[in-house]
């Protein structure tokens, strides 16, 4: 499975997840303060076995379904929006959304309680007791508040990223741990200069689709951004992850792709074309949760100095990619790539020189 359509999946599968809990939860409190018995029989839908397994189907289909919307379509057509108009255009859309739901689903439900055909009478007059007794509006609560918790889940998650928040939740950081990492210390070209003749507002607009245009190839290749540093992005790669394929080297060239082929688009809108340089490294980092007022996950150790510092050293050899000898040597080369050392550097706070290799493609 490629690593898009598993980052697809991980981010739609908990909308069906967080709506059939609320379901099932929703569901069984109702029945457990009436007793389990039906007290508006012409409006309610009894709970047989057959009405429970096609309610809870349809409920994480249509989690499914919002999860899918929500990422595919509605959040890119309302990127540009303020928080407010979010709202009001989400809350319209989706009180449509459930109306729509419930025109199509309760008939069905209401057939299988009856056991009678979908069209026959006797559900429609069920039907249309429901749309004027309570037991509708309940329903539409109940499905807003599963829209919230899904949409509350999905907004954290985009924040903190993904993997992150499942980090927090399953706690496999709560203690330090020692791991195996690469990381790219990725900076853009005379940013100062691009800041200075853009002003901050434009800078930070152009900051957000430089950004935004890396996206894809660090998807791909199983990278996960650490951290945004200003004009700089720390990109993390588990040690498998990033060794296999070359998928850190390969990441690099994949970003500097993405960027060229909107060269002319950033030279029309913001009249220059952004360009970046990056150090690579990988060794052992303490791994863990820190912090009281704002908990994070970070990473402690001497390879993201040492990764800073070849970053830093771009410039100087006139190079777009350096990486440390350790690296190099981990990596399967092949004719799609060309490395070149550039000899040995002592780096800043550090006793001993290191080998550095430039690449090339």
């Amino acid at each position: 499975m490629k690593p898009k359509t598993k980052r697809n999946i991980s981010r739609i599968a908990p909308f069906g997840i967080i709506w059939l809990l609320v379901g099932w939860f929703v569901l069984f409190t109702q029945e457990a303060a009436t007793g389990n018995v039906n007290v508006n029989p012409n409006s309610a839908i009894s709970l047989t076995f057959e009405v429970f397994v096609f309610a809870s189907v349809n409920v994480v289909l249509v989690g499914f379904i919002i999860g899918a919307i929500e990422m595919f379509w509605l959040r890119n057509l309302l990127k540009k929006k303020s928080f407010f108009q979010n709202i009001i255009y989400k809350m319209f859309f989706y009180m449509l959304f459930f109306l729509v739901l419930i025109i199509l689903l309760y008939p069905i439900a209401a057939s299988i309680e009856l056991d009678v055909s979908p069209l026959h009478s006797e559900v429609w007059q069920k039907f249309r007791n429901f749309l004027k007794s309570l037991d509708f509006y309940s329903t539409i609560v109940s499905l807003t508040f599963s829209l919230f918790l899904s949409l509350f889940y999905s907004e954290i998650s985009e924040n903190l990223g993904y993997g992150v928040l499942m980090n927090f939740f399953t706690g496999k950081y709560h203690k330090p741990t020692v791991e195996k990492r690469v990381f790219m210390f990725l900076d853009m070209k005379s940013s100062t200069t691009i800041a200075e003749e853009l002003g901050h507002i434009k800078y930070f607009e152009l900051l957000k689709e430089y950004y935004s245009d890396f996206s894809n190839a660090v998807i791909q290749h199983y990278g996960e951004v650490y951290q945004y540093v200003g004009d700089e992005i720390v990109i993390s790669w588990e040690y498998k992850n990033g060794i296999a394929k070359n998928n850190c080297i390969q990441c690099f060239f994949a970003m500097k792709d993405s960027l060229a082929k909107k060269e002319e688009w950033y030279t029309r809108t913001f009249g220059i074309s952004p360009t970046f340089k990056a150090g690579m490294h990988y060794g052992e980092v303490t791994t863990g949760e820190i912090g009281a007022l704002k908990k994070e996950i970070i990473f402690t150790g001497d390879v993201l100095n040492t990764t800073a510092r070849i970053q830093g050293l771009c410039n100087e050899f006139g190079a777009d990619l350096l990486i440390s000898a350790d690296l190099n040597d981990e990596l399967e080369w092949n004719t799609k790539y060309n490395t070149n050392s550039v000899g040995y550097k002592a780096l800043r706070g550090k006793e001993n020189s290191i080998e550095l290799f430039a690449i090339t493609n």
